[in-house]
Protein backbone atom coordinates (compact mmCIF):
# COMPACT_ATOMS: atom_id res chain seq x y z
CA UNK A 1 0.00 0.00 0.00
CA UNK A 2 1.28 3.66 -0.67
CA UNK A 3 1.93 5.67 2.17
CA UNK A 4 0.61 8.92 2.19
CA UNK A 5 3.26 11.67 2.71
CA UNK A 6 2.68 14.81 4.41
CA UNK A 7 5.43 17.39 4.60
CA UNK A 8 6.15 20.22 7.06
CA UNK A 9 8.35 23.05 5.33
CA UNK A 10 9.73 24.85 8.51
CA UNK A 11 10.39 24.41 12.12
CA UNK A 12 9.00 27.39 13.65
CA UNK A 13 6.27 27.69 15.94
CA UNK A 14 3.65 27.27 12.83
CA UNK A 15 5.58 23.94 11.71
CA UNK A 16 6.97 22.49 14.58
CA UNK A 17 3.49 22.50 16.33
CA UNK A 18 2.14 20.92 13.40
CA UNK A 19 4.40 18.03 13.54
CA UNK A 20 3.94 17.43 17.23
CA UNK A 21 0.32 17.19 16.77
CA UNK A 22 0.60 14.81 14.14
CA UNK A 23 3.82 12.66 15.74
CA UNK A 24 1.04 12.49 18.71
CA UNK A 25 -1.89 11.77 16.97
CA UNK A 26 -0.56 9.19 13.84
CA UNK A 27 1.79 7.07 16.68
CA UNK A 28 3.68 4.62 14.74
CA UNK A 29 1.25 4.55 11.55
CA UNK A 30 2.54 2.45 8.99
CA UNK A 31 0.83 4.34 6.60
CA UNK A 32 1.72 7.54 6.84
CA UNK A 33 4.98 8.86 6.88
CA UNK A 34 5.14 12.69 8.28
CA UNK A 35 8.56 14.65 7.05
CA UNK A 36 9.74 18.00 8.53
CA UNK A 37 12.01 20.11 6.32
CA UNK A 38 13.71 22.62 8.62
CA UNK A 39 17.29 24.71 7.58
CA UNK A 40 18.74 23.90 10.97
CA UNK A 41 18.07 20.61 13.46
CA UNK A 42 16.86 22.48 16.52
CA UNK A 43 13.90 24.73 17.23
CA UNK A 44 15.08 28.44 18.58
CA UNK A 45 11.98 29.84 21.38
CA UNK A 46 12.57 33.53 20.15
CA UNK A 47 11.17 34.85 22.81
CA UNK A 48 14.34 34.29 25.12
CA UNK A 49 16.59 35.89 22.45
CA UNK A 50 17.90 38.84 23.51
CA UNK A 51 18.29 37.24 26.92
CA UNK A 52 20.83 35.60 25.29
CA UNK A 53 22.37 38.69 23.59
CA UNK A 54 22.28 40.63 27.14
CA UNK A 55 24.00 37.41 28.65
CA UNK A 56 21.38 36.10 30.99
CA UNK A 57 21.13 32.76 29.96
CA UNK A 58 23.76 30.17 27.72
CA UNK A 59 23.32 30.21 24.24
CA UNK A 60 22.06 26.41 24.41
CA UNK A 61 19.79 26.77 26.59
CA UNK A 62 16.58 28.61 24.28
CA UNK A 63 17.17 26.12 21.63
CA UNK A 64 15.93 22.39 21.63
CA UNK A 65 16.75 19.31 19.19
CA UNK A 66 13.80 18.61 16.72
CA UNK A 67 14.96 14.91 17.12
CA UNK A 68 14.24 15.09 20.86
CA UNK A 69 10.77 16.40 20.38
CA UNK A 70 9.88 13.88 17.43
CA UNK A 71 9.37 10.43 18.21
CA UNK A 72 7.73 9.51 14.61
CA UNK A 73 8.39 12.58 12.26
CA UNK A 74 11.09 12.44 10.46
CA UNK A 75 13.43 15.47 10.03
CA UNK A 76 15.10 16.71 6.96
CA UNK A 77 18.02 18.71 7.28
CA UNK A 78 18.03 21.12 4.38
CA UNK A 79 17.05 24.44 2.77
CA UNK A 80 13.78 24.54 0.09
CA UNK A 81 14.97 25.26 -2.81
CA UNK A 82 11.31 25.02 -5.24
CA UNK A 83 8.23 24.14 -4.67
CA UNK A 84 6.24 22.33 -7.46
CA UNK A 85 2.43 22.32 -7.12
CA UNK A 86 1.91 20.51 -10.17
CA UNK A 87 4.22 17.87 -9.71
CA UNK A 88 3.79 17.85 -5.83
CA UNK A 89 7.28 18.04 -5.05
CA UNK A 90 9.63 20.23 -2.97
CA UNK A 91 12.89 20.22 -4.46
CA UNK A 92 15.46 20.49 -0.91
CA UNK A 93 19.43 21.35 -0.96
CA UNK A 94 21.22 19.06 1.70
CA UNK A 95 25.31 18.51 2.99
CA UNK A 96 28.13 21.03 2.50
CA UNK A 97 27.87 20.31 -1.36
CA UNK A 98 24.18 21.59 -1.29
CA UNK A 99 22.84 18.83 -3.41
CA UNK A 100 19.43 18.41 -3.90
CA UNK A 101 16.76 15.84 -3.29
CA UNK A 102 13.49 15.47 -4.42
CA UNK A 103 10.61 14.83 -2.24
CA UNK A 104 7.25 14.27 -3.00
CA UNK A 105 3.87 15.21 -0.72
CA UNK A 106 0.40 13.93 -0.84
CA UNK A 107 0.07 17.13 2.08
CA UNK A 108 2.32 20.20 2.26
CA UNK A 109 2.32 22.60 5.24
CA UNK A 110 3.95 26.14 3.94
CA UNK A 111 5.56 27.27 7.94
CA UNK A 112 8.53 29.14 5.94
CA UNK A 113 7.92 31.60 8.15
CA UNK A 114 9.13 35.50 7.45
CA UNK A 115 12.67 37.24 6.51
CA UNK A 116 13.93 40.82 7.50
CA UNK A 117 13.14 43.67 5.64
CA UNK A 118 15.37 46.72 4.84
CA UNK A 119 13.04 48.63 2.67
CA UNK A 120 16.01 49.47 0.80
CA UNK A 121 17.53 51.99 2.85
CA UNK A 122 20.39 52.96 1.92
CA UNK A 123 23.39 50.92 3.54
CA UNK A 124 21.14 48.81 5.71
CA UNK A 125 21.41 45.46 4.49
CA UNK A 126 25.12 45.72 4.57
CA UNK A 127 25.54 47.48 8.13
CA UNK A 128 22.60 46.79 10.16
CA UNK A 129 22.50 43.58 12.50
CA UNK A 130 19.54 41.69 12.87
CA UNK A 131 17.44 40.02 15.82
CA UNK A 132 15.77 36.49 14.42
CA UNK A 133 18.12 34.03 15.03
CA UNK A 134 20.52 32.62 17.10
CA UNK A 135 23.04 33.59 15.32
CA UNK A 136 21.86 37.23 15.59
CA UNK A 137 21.98 36.79 19.48
CA UNK A 138 25.60 35.76 19.50
CA UNK A 139 26.76 37.94 17.05
CA UNK A 140 25.49 41.12 18.82
CA UNK A 141 26.78 39.87 22.24
CA UNK A 142 30.45 39.60 20.59
CA UNK A 143 30.13 42.97 19.08
CA UNK A 144 29.37 44.67 22.24
CA UNK A 145 32.40 43.00 23.77
CA UNK A 146 34.42 43.60 21.05
CA UNK A 147 33.44 47.30 21.20
CA UNK A 148 33.70 47.67 24.94
CA UNK A 149 37.43 45.97 24.78
CA UNK A 150 38.62 47.89 21.79
CA UNK A 151 37.03 51.42 23.56
CA UNK A 152 39.22 50.56 27.55
CA UNK A 153 42.56 51.72 25.97
CA UNK A 154 43.68 55.17 25.03
CA UNK A 155 44.75 55.12 21.50
CA UNK A 156 40.65 54.79 21.20
CA UNK A 157 40.16 58.00 22.53
CA UNK A 158 39.39 59.39 19.52
CA UNK A 159 36.50 56.98 18.05
CA UNK A 160 35.28 56.09 21.55
CA UNK A 161 31.76 57.40 21.01
CA UNK A 162 31.12 55.74 17.58
CA UNK A 163 32.38 52.64 19.57
CA UNK A 164 29.96 52.97 22.79
CA UNK A 165 26.88 54.36 21.05
CA UNK A 166 24.66 51.48 20.36
CA UNK A 167 21.11 52.32 18.11
CA UNK A 168 18.40 49.82 18.05
CA UNK A 169 15.31 50.70 15.31
CA UNK A 170 12.05 49.62 15.93
CA UNK A 171 9.99 50.27 19.25
CA UNK A 172 7.71 46.86 19.01
CA UNK A 173 8.12 44.17 21.38
CA UNK A 174 11.81 42.87 20.01
CA UNK A 175 13.45 46.16 19.82
CA UNK A 176 12.52 47.41 23.32
CA UNK A 177 13.17 43.83 24.47
CA UNK A 178 16.84 44.08 22.61
CA UNK A 179 17.39 47.82 23.86
CA UNK A 180 16.21 46.77 27.25
CA UNK A 181 18.67 43.93 27.59
CA UNK A 182 21.78 45.78 25.85
CA UNK A 183 21.59 48.58 28.38
CA UNK A 184 21.39 46.70 31.06
CA UNK A 185 24.58 44.58 29.87
CA UNK A 186 26.65 47.34 28.72
CA UNK A 187 25.83 49.57 31.91
CA UNK A 188 26.78 46.92 33.78
CA UNK A 189 30.05 45.60 32.73
CA UNK A 190 31.37 48.95 32.17
CA UNK A 191 32.42 48.95 35.86
CA UNK A 192 35.09 46.47 34.95
CA UNK A 193 36.59 48.31 32.31
CA UNK A 194 39.04 50.90 33.97
CA UNK A 195 39.02 53.54 31.51
CA UNK A 196 35.03 53.69 30.98
CA UNK A 197 32.16 54.67 32.70
CA UNK A 198 28.54 54.57 32.34
CA UNK A 199 28.93 58.42 31.54
CA UNK A 200 30.25 56.50 28.14
CA UNK A 201 27.60 54.10 26.87
CA UNK A 202 24.76 55.67 24.60
CA UNK A 203 21.73 53.58 23.97
CA UNK A 204 19.42 54.66 21.45
CA UNK A 205 16.19 53.69 20.39
CA UNK A 206 14.47 55.13 17.03
CA UNK A 207 11.04 54.79 16.72
CA UNK A 208 8.34 55.97 13.86
CA UNK A 209 5.21 56.03 16.24
CA UNK A 210 4.59 58.04 18.79
CA UNK A 211 4.69 55.89 21.92
CA UNK A 212 6.95 52.48 21.76
CA UNK A 213 4.84 49.32 22.14
CA UNK A 214 2.12 50.43 20.59
CA UNK A 215 0.23 47.13 20.59
CA UNK A 216 -0.10 47.77 24.57
CA UNK A 217 -1.60 50.64 24.51
CA UNK A 218 -0.38 54.24 25.09
CA UNK A 219 -0.76 54.29 29.21
CA UNK A 220 1.71 51.05 29.30
CA UNK A 221 3.68 52.23 26.30
CA UNK A 222 4.55 55.65 28.42
CA UNK A 223 5.59 53.38 31.15
CA UNK A 224 7.77 51.59 29.03
CA UNK A 225 9.36 55.14 27.96
CA UNK A 226 9.57 56.34 31.16
CA UNK A 227 11.18 53.53 32.81
CA UNK A 228 13.82 53.21 30.04
CA UNK A 229 14.77 56.87 30.00
CA UNK A 230 15.10 56.95 33.56
CA UNK A 231 17.71 54.30 33.17
CA UNK A 232 19.84 56.06 30.34
CA UNK A 233 18.34 55.02 27.05
CA UNK A 234 17.67 57.56 24.96
CA UNK A 235 14.46 57.36 22.55
CA UNK A 236 13.80 59.17 19.45
CA UNK A 237 10.17 58.93 18.60
CA UNK A 238 8.33 59.65 15.34
CA UNK A 239 11.81 59.45 13.94
CA UNK A 240 12.50 56.93 10.67
CA UNK A 241 16.04 55.37 10.27
CA UNK A 242 16.95 57.17 6.49
CA UNK A 243 20.27 55.57 6.23
CA UNK A 244 23.42 54.07 7.80
CA UNK A 245 27.23 54.83 6.68
CA UNK A 246 30.75 54.72 8.42
CA UNK A 247 29.95 58.17 9.95
CA UNK A 248 26.84 56.58 11.67
CA UNK A 249 23.06 56.61 11.28
CA UNK A 250 21.14 59.41 9.87
CA UNK A 251 17.88 59.86 10.58
CA UNK A 252 14.89 61.26 8.74
CA UNK A 253 15.12 64.63 9.89
CA UNK A 254 19.01 65.11 9.54
CA UNK A 255 20.55 63.78 12.64
CA UNK A 256 23.60 61.49 12.66
CA UNK A 257 24.08 59.23 15.62
CA UNK A 258 28.32 58.43 15.37
CA UNK A 259 27.76 54.65 15.58
CA UNK A 260 29.11 51.45 14.61
CA UNK A 261 26.38 49.32 15.75
CA UNK A 262 22.85 49.68 14.43
CA UNK A 263 19.88 46.51 15.39
CA UNK A 264 17.78 46.59 13.00
CA UNK A 265 14.11 45.25 14.26
CA UNK A 266 11.66 47.22 12.35
CA UNK A 267 10.61 45.08 9.82
CA UNK A 268 9.98 41.76 8.50
CA UNK A 269 8.25 40.01 5.22
CA UNK A 270 6.83 36.94 4.44
CA UNK A 271 9.95 33.83 2.58
CA UNK A 272 10.63 34.93 -0.77
CA UNK A 273 9.85 31.55 -1.73
CA UNK A 274 6.62 32.19 -1.10
CA UNK A 275 6.49 34.54 -4.72
CA UNK A 276 6.99 31.90 -6.81
CA UNK A 277 3.90 29.89 -5.73
CA UNK A 278 0.91 29.42 -7.98
CA UNK A 279 -1.78 30.59 -5.77
CA UNK A 280 -3.31 34.23 -4.56
CA UNK A 281 -0.98 36.34 -2.25
CA UNK A 282 -2.20 39.31 0.17
CA UNK A 283 0.90 41.93 0.65
CA UNK A 284 3.28 38.77 0.08
CA UNK A 285 1.64 35.90 2.23
CA UNK A 286 -0.72 33.21 1.11
CA UNK A 287 -4.16 33.32 1.20
CA UNK A 288 -5.62 30.64 2.73
CA UNK A 289 -9.39 29.91 4.16
CA UNK A 290 -10.72 29.52 7.31
CA UNK A 291 -9.50 26.05 8.05
CA UNK A 292 -5.49 27.66 6.61
CA UNK A 293 -6.00 25.45 3.52
CA UNK A 294 -4.97 27.27 0.16
CA UNK A 295 -8.09 27.40 -2.30
CA UNK A 296 -7.72 25.35 -5.66
CA UNK A 297 -4.74 23.67 -4.16
CA UNK A 298 -6.36 20.87 -2.09
CA UNK A 299 -3.90 19.32 0.39
CA UNK A 300 -1.78 22.62 0.67
CA UNK A 301 -2.14 24.35 3.42
CA UNK A 302 -0.55 27.48 5.29
CA UNK A 303 0.24 28.72 8.55
CA UNK A 304 2.54 31.17 10.70
CA UNK A 305 4.21 34.49 8.91
CA UNK A 306 3.82 33.46 5.89
CA UNK A 307 0.02 33.29 5.87
CA UNK A 308 -2.44 35.21 5.30
CA UNK A 309 -5.06 34.00 7.98
CA UNK A 310 -8.77 35.90 8.69
CA UNK A 311 -9.92 36.46 11.74
CA UNK A 312 -13.29 36.03 11.61
CA UNK A 313 -14.60 38.37 14.16
CA UNK A 314 -12.41 41.52 13.10
CA UNK A 315 -12.53 40.43 9.25
CA UNK A 316 -8.43 40.97 9.07
CA UNK A 317 -5.38 38.67 9.32
CA UNK A 318 -4.28 37.13 12.62
CA UNK A 319 -1.44 39.09 13.88
CA UNK A 320 1.86 37.22 13.10
CA UNK A 321 2.79 35.73 16.49
CA UNK A 322 4.32 32.81 18.14
CA UNK A 323 0.82 32.27 20.13
CA UNK A 324 -1.27 32.65 17.34
CA UNK A 325 1.06 29.84 15.27
CA UNK A 326 1.67 27.37 17.71
CA UNK A 327 -2.17 27.12 17.79
CA UNK A 328 -2.71 26.88 14.20
CA UNK A 329 -0.21 24.21 13.63
CA UNK A 330 -2.40 21.83 15.92
CA UNK A 331 -5.76 22.55 14.41
CA UNK A 332 -4.11 22.33 11.07
CA UNK A 333 -2.82 19.16 11.91
CA UNK A 334 -6.21 18.26 13.37
CA UNK A 335 -7.23 19.52 9.45
CA UNK A 336 -5.71 17.52 7.60
CA UNK A 337 -6.37 14.18 9.38
CA UNK A 338 -9.86 15.08 8.89
CA UNK A 339 -9.08 15.61 5.64
CA UNK A 340 -7.77 11.84 5.02
CA UNK A 341 -10.28 10.24 6.86
CA UNK A 342 -13.37 12.01 5.61
CA UNK A 343 -13.75 13.92 8.94
CA UNK A 344 -15.09 17.71 9.54
CA UNK A 345 -12.40 20.07 9.40
CA UNK A 346 -12.45 22.82 12.14
CA UNK A 347 -12.14 26.45 12.02
CA UNK A 348 -9.33 28.35 13.46
CA UNK A 349 -10.57 30.91 15.59
CA UNK A 350 -8.63 32.72 18.66
CA UNK A 351 -8.41 35.35 20.77
CA UNK A 352 -5.15 37.24 22.12
CA UNK A 353 -4.91 36.33 25.52
CA UNK A 354 -1.97 38.78 26.11
CA UNK A 355 0.90 40.54 25.43
CA UNK A 356 4.05 40.78 27.26
CA UNK A 357 7.46 42.51 27.40
CA UNK A 358 10.34 42.56 29.35
CA UNK A 359 11.87 46.04 30.23
CA UNK A 360 15.18 45.01 31.79
CA UNK A 361 16.42 45.53 35.50
CA UNK A 362 13.07 43.07 36.78
CA UNK A 363 10.66 45.53 35.01
CA UNK A 364 8.38 44.69 32.52
CA UNK A 365 4.63 45.56 30.63
CA UNK A 366 1.55 43.64 30.18
CA UNK A 367 -1.86 43.14 28.83
CA UNK A 368 -3.73 39.81 30.36
CA UNK A 369 -7.31 39.13 29.31
CA UNK A 370 -7.34 42.84 28.83
CA UNK A 371 -5.55 44.08 32.50
CA UNK A 372 -2.63 45.69 32.35
CA UNK A 373 0.32 44.95 34.51
CA UNK A 374 3.74 46.78 34.92
CA UNK A 375 6.88 46.55 37.13
CA UNK A 376 7.61 43.78 39.03
CA UNK A 377 5.17 41.97 38.28
CA UNK A 378 4.70 42.13 34.65
CA UNK A 379 8.35 40.85 34.67
CA UNK A 380 7.39 38.16 37.10
CA UNK A 381 4.65 37.25 34.80
CA UNK A 382 6.86 37.52 31.57
CA UNK A 383 9.33 34.87 33.08
CA UNK A 384 6.72 32.62 34.44
CA UNK A 385 4.60 32.15 31.55
CA UNK A 386 7.24 31.75 28.51
CA UNK A 387 9.43 29.58 31.04
CA UNK A 388 5.60 27.22 31.13
CA UNK A 389 5.89 27.76 27.02
CA UNK A 390 9.86 26.50 26.54
CA UNK A 391 9.79 23.05 24.98
CA UNK A 392 11.19 20.18 27.26
CA UNK A 393 11.75 20.22 31.05
CA UNK A 394 15.71 19.86 30.66
CA UNK A 395 15.39 23.33 29.00
CA UNK A 396 13.54 24.49 31.79
CA UNK A 397 15.89 23.66 34.72
CA UNK A 398 18.58 24.89 32.68
CA UNK A 399 16.59 28.35 32.16
CA UNK A 400 15.70 28.38 35.88
CA UNK A 401 19.25 28.06 37.13
CA UNK A 402 20.46 30.72 34.88
CA UNK A 403 18.39 32.94 36.04
CA UNK A 404 18.92 31.83 40.11
CA UNK A 405 23.11 33.01 39.18
CA UNK A 406 22.19 36.05 37.57
CA UNK A 407 20.98 36.95 41.07
CA UNK A 408 24.04 36.41 42.78
CA UNK A 409 26.61 37.01 39.50
CA UNK A 410 27.29 39.41 37.69
CA UNK A 411 26.96 39.12 34.12
CA UNK A 412 29.41 36.84 31.90
CA UNK A 413 31.99 38.88 29.36
CA UNK A 414 33.16 36.27 27.65
CA UNK A 415 32.66 36.53 23.99
CA UNK A 416 32.00 33.14 21.98
CA UNK A 417 34.32 33.57 18.54
CA UNK A 418 32.91 31.88 15.44
CA UNK A 419 35.80 31.07 13.73
CA UNK A 420 38.03 28.19 13.97
CA UNK A 421 42.07 28.28 14.66
CA UNK A 422 44.38 28.13 11.28
CA UNK A 423 47.02 25.83 10.62
CA UNK A 424 50.03 27.89 10.48
CA UNK A 425 50.30 29.59 6.99
CA UNK A 426 53.96 31.05 5.89
CA UNK A 427 53.37 34.72 5.70
CA UNK A 428 51.07 37.13 7.44
CA UNK A 429 49.15 37.93 3.76
CA UNK A 430 48.05 33.74 4.01
CA UNK A 431 47.51 34.14 7.59
CA UNK A 432 45.06 37.42 7.13
CA UNK A 433 43.36 35.31 4.22
CA UNK A 434 42.97 32.47 6.04
CA UNK A 435 41.64 33.89 9.15
CA UNK A 436 39.03 35.80 6.85
CA UNK A 437 37.77 32.11 5.26
CA UNK A 438 37.47 30.32 7.83
CA UNK A 439 35.44 32.63 9.78
CA UNK A 440 31.88 30.37 10.29
CA UNK A 441 28.67 32.60 10.44
CA UNK A 442 25.84 30.72 12.02
CA UNK A 443 22.66 30.00 9.84
CA UNK A 444 19.71 32.54 9.65
CA UNK A 445 16.85 30.75 10.66
CA UNK A 446 12.99 32.40 10.15
CA UNK A 447 11.18 32.52 13.56
CA UNK A 448 7.70 33.50 14.35
CA UNK A 449 7.93 36.73 16.35
CA UNK A 450 7.41 36.68 20.18
CA UNK A 451 3.87 36.53 21.88
CA UNK A 452 3.03 32.96 22.93
CA UNK A 453 0.56 32.98 25.64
Amino acid sequence: MKKTRIVILGGGFGGLYTALELDKSLGRNPNIEVTLINKENFFLFTPMLHEVAASDLDVTHIVNPIRKMLKHVRLFNGDVEFIDMNRKIVVVLHGDESHSHEIEYDHLVLGLGSITNFFGIPGLAERALTMKTLGDAIDLRNRMIEHLEEADFECSIGVRKHLLTFVVAGGGFAGVETVAGMNDFLREASEFYPHLGEKDIRVVLVHPGEIILPELGPKLGSYAQTKLSERGVEIHVMKRVAGVTERGVELNDGTIIPSKILIWTAGTSPNPLIQSLPCNLDRGKVVVDRYMEIPMWPGVWALGDCASVIDPASGKPYPPTAQHALRQGKILARNILASMQGGKKKEFTFATLGLLASIGRRAGVANILGVNFSGFVAWWLWRTIYLSKLPRAEKKLRVMLDWTLDLVFSKDLVQLPTFRSTTGPTNEGEQRSSEGAQKIRLKNVASAPVGIL
